[in-house]
Order: C-alpha cells, then sequence, then structure tokens
C-alpha cells in the first residue's frame, strides 16, 4: 500500500505548489452512516481545495461528522512533499491541543463513575506534584483556571528526569517533572489562563484516578468504543505508519520542514496522533453520547465562570462560542508539524474536523465556511 502511494505520487511531488493532489470519498463508519450528496460534497472538496491553495498549504484532511457517523473524507496536497506522499486516508496529523477534549471526556467518566472527585486537591492523587500555597482540583485545571503556568507566562522550572528509564517523560506523573519547580501564575478559581501543563498534570491525576495508564484508558474508554483505529501517544521512538511531515515557513517565507519536536511528555495536553476520520469519530461520539451521557455532556460543554462570576467562555475541555446565531463547541490545536480545528453544532448535530501539516494555516475562514454550506444544505430526507 504505502510502495502504491509512492507511485502514484511521484510525478506530483514537483508540481505540489501549482497542483497539489486532492483525493475525496466517504467513509464507511462503524454506525453505518449515509455518506453526503454528491453536490454537497464537491462543494465541500472545492472549499477545501480553494483555501488550500489561498494559503500554500503543503497537507490538509477533512472530515465531517453526524450524530451517526463520519459521512465525507477529503485530502489536499501531500503527507510528505519530499518522499513524494500524497495526503489520504492513512496520513497521520498531530491533535496538538486538541488532546485536551480527550482528557477531559475521560475525566468526566471517571467522575460519573466515582473514581474522580472533580474538587479534591489533585495532590491526594498525585503527591509527586509539589506542595502548593492553594488547592488546586481537577476542575480548575479541566476549566483552565488552576494557576498553573503554560509557556510563557511565568517560569517555566524543570525538575531533575528520571536516569533509569530510556523515556524519561513517557509515563504521566513522570511528565510533571517537565514543570512541577514553576510557581502559580495565579490563586486558583480566580483568573482563566489556558495552560497545557495544567492539563498534563491532569493527565497523572487520571492515571492515578482510574488506576491505570493514561494513554491505555484513553485507548479502551475512547478511541475503542468511537470506533479510531488510528488514535495512539505520538511518541518518536515508536514507528507509525503514515506520519505527516510537518512544514514551516522559514524568514525568506520559503515552505521548509519543520524542527523535530518531541512533543510526548505533553500527552493530555497535546500529544496525541491520528488520521482525521478518528478526530471526526471523535466529535460523532460526542454527539451520539457514546462516550458520556447527555448530562455530564452538557456540563462538559457549559461555560465556566471564575470565582468572581466572569464567564470564561471555556467549559470544560472545550471553548464555547457561537456561529450564525447557533451553539458552536470547538477546540484548536497549534504545534511543530500540525494545525488542527475541530467545529462541532451539537443543535444540528454536525461536526467539522480539519487536520494541516502546515504551521501557517489559519483553519477557522475554512471552518466558517464548511460550516455555512452545510447549514444550508437541503435537509435529509
Amino acid at each position: 500500500m504505502h510502495e502504491r502511494r509512492r507511485l502514484l505520487a511521484c510525478g506530483l511531488a514537483l508540481l505540489l505548489c501549482a497542483a497539489p493532489f486532492f483525493a475525496s470519498c466517504a467513509s464507511s463508519s462503524a454506525r453505518k452512516a449515509e455518506p453526503l450528496a454528491q453536490p454537497l460534497a464537491q462543494q465541500l472538496d472545492q472549499l477545501l481545495r480553494d483555501e488550500a491553495l489561498k494559503q500554500q498549504w503543503v497537507g490538509v484532511s477533512m472530515a465531517i461528522a453526524r450524530t451517526d457517523g463520519v459521512v465525507h473524507v477529503a485530502h489536499f496536497g501531500m503527507q510528505d512533499r519530499e518522499r513524494g506522499i500524497p495526503a489520504d486516508d492513512g496520513s497521520l496529523y498531530r491533535w496538538a491541543s486538541i488532546s485536551k477534549p480527550l482528557t477531559a471526556v475521560l475525566a468526566m467518566q471517571l467522575a460519573n463513575e466515582g473514581a474522580l472527585d472533580l474538587d479534591r486537591d489533585v495532590r491526594d492523587y498525585v503527591p509527586e506534584f509539589p506542595p502548593q500555597p492553594y488547592v488546586i482540583s481537577s476542575r480548575q485545571l479541566l476549566c483552565h483556571q488552576g494557576g498553573i503556568v503554560h509557556y510563557v507566562n511565568g517560569p517555566v522550572i524543570a525538575l531533575p528526569a528520571r536516569t533509569d528509564v530510556a523515556h524519561p517523560f513517557a509515563d504521566a506523573v513522570d511528565a510533571l517533572r517537565r514543570f512541577a519547580g514553576s510557581p502559580l501564575i495565579a490563586e486558583p478559581g480566580t483568573r482563566y489562563s489556558y495552560t497545557t501543563h495544567g492539563y498534563v498534570l491532569l493527565g497523572a491525576v487520571l492515571q492515578r484516578a482510574g488506576k491505570q495508564d493514561f494513554d491505555q484508558a484513553v485507548a479502551q474508554r475512547i478511541a475503542q468504543p468511537a470506533g479510531m483505529s488510528t488514535l495512539a501517544p505520538d511518541r518518536p521512538w515508536v514507528e507509525l505508519p503514515g506520519r505527516c511531515a510537518g512544514y514551516r515557513k522559514n524568514a525568506q517565507g520559503e515552505i521548509v520542514p519543520s524542527a523535530e519536536v518531541d512533543v510526548s511528555w505533553k500527552l493530555a495536553g497535546g500529544g496525541f496522533i491520528s488520521n482525521v476520520h478518528d478526530l471526526g469519530a471523535f466529535a460523532s461520539a460526542l454527539l451520539a453520547c457514546s462516550l458520556l451521557d447527555r448530562e455530564n455532556r452538557e456540563l462538559m460543554w457549559s461555560s465556566q465562570a471564575t470565582r468572581n462570576g466572569e464567564h470564561t467562555h471555556y467549559g470544560l475541555g472545550f471553548r464555547i462560542d457561537s456561529h450564525r446565531g447557533e451553539r458552536l463547541i470547538q477546540h484548536s490545536g497549534a504545534q511543530e508539524k500540525t494545525r488542527t480545528r475541530l467545529l462541532i453544532l451539537p443543535e444540528r448535530g454536525l461536526a467539522v474536523a480539519l487536520m494541516c501539516n502546515s504551521e501557517w494555516a489559519d483553519l477557522a475562514p475554512l471552518g466558517s465556511q464548511l460550516l455555512d454550506a452545510l447549514i444550508s444544505a437541503p435537509p435529509l430526507p
């Protein structure tokens, strides 16, 4: 299969900037979802093509999902420009910060089962995390009110890494050492401040509360029931066929390969990888209440407020927004090698998943155009 893809792409590699490869197909979801009508599918594909050409993306993939499953998947451009591999159903993109909603769903599952107390001090679960001047709860970590430092909003102070294992940050608890010496940037509950490190701490809490390695819990509790066959930790020491090469623009505006950065330590906050179908399947499972019942899902999708009553437009793992006056649940991701966006219209049972391997990509305009096209389409018979 890999050799066939290489042969198909070899004649296209030199023409990438002028005419990237394009492929589109309807998915065979586990729930046997009816694919989109062909005129609508073609319209969405054209929107994808036009925006990719406009912004000069190297490779991009799109999935459209409904409550009954993934109904359309399309790809444009190259998974790996240098090796001449086109983007297709096997292309694996980093989720980046859309990993946080995975973590949030796992937290809500454990809380619903009584294994996790969302308002208990996180150090009761992970005493390895240094004592703090205030109690920090899992609920505060979920809504970015735990006072944990992000990347540049305060000093990030690491503790010595383990030396007795090959990969010292692979374990969710060991990963805390990357920032555990950092002071809090605010008293928990008083301020919204987005933080990937806070979700890394939450991942360690969930591992202890669930008595299961964090990545295994995500695989068993989320990936398997949602029918996600490619979701995995993006660990560079593990061979994953289909990994997308990443691209950035240098100071001269040239498109060059991205830096090789290991993001596996921040698994709970930004370390997963999959094809675009699986990101769409995740959204579909949320719409169908296959991972959480409606009550807990709606709690997760409700804007949280700080202690003084200020609403943050962020729920428990998801951003709360609107599109054309309708409720929009979303999250985006940005890191080396990737840009991602997940958009969900709960009342319509619709979702759009976008994954791109070009670091300069702005996926917001395309996301809005796709939502508009789906909203305007004739209703299903």
